[in-house]
């Protein structure tokens, strides 16, 4: 399915692309549907998405289980109209015109559902107020 080129696109890079990103991801996904382009990617990708991340999600009734963690590109960066970062510090290329977030945010690596829990919901507050930012299209 083709979908029209002027929908906003969002671009959330963390380090490993299995935890913050992948959250944020889905639930942009999830709460804007096909009004907003998502990508998510990191610079130094883990092999796969965060077990707790995977199991937190779930619970929010939102499933990441297929997803893979991705390698950050200039094309992606380059093809966002807003890039998220979250703790990737200087490894994130940086462009001029693109809109930047940089949202610091506990990282999950090697934390439990638990301690995921709270990310996730602080994720999804950051997610619902970027929805009331970003214009319905560029057209």
């Amino acid at each position: 399915m083709n979908l029209p080129a002027e929908r906003p696109s969002v671009l959330f890079v963390c380090i490993h692309n299995a935890g913050r990103s992948q959250m944020a991801a889905a639930f942009l996904t999830h709460l804007a549907g096909e009004r907003v382009q998502v990508r998510s990617a990191g610079s130094a990708p883990a092999d796969t998405v965060n077990p707790a991340v995977v199991e937190a999600m779930a619970e929010a009734g939102i499933d990441i289980s297929a997803e893979v963690p991705k390698v950050l590109t200039v094309e992606a960066v380059q093809a966002s109209d807003v890039v998220i970062t979250m703790g990737c510090g200087d490894t994130c290329p940086v462009f001029p015109g693109k809109r930047y977030l940089d949202w610091t945010l506990p990282d999950p690596a090697g934390q439990g559902v638990d301690a995921v829990r709270p990310i996730r919901a602080e994720i999804e507050k950051r997610i619902r107020g970027l929805l009331d930012e970003i214009p319905a299209s560029r057209a």
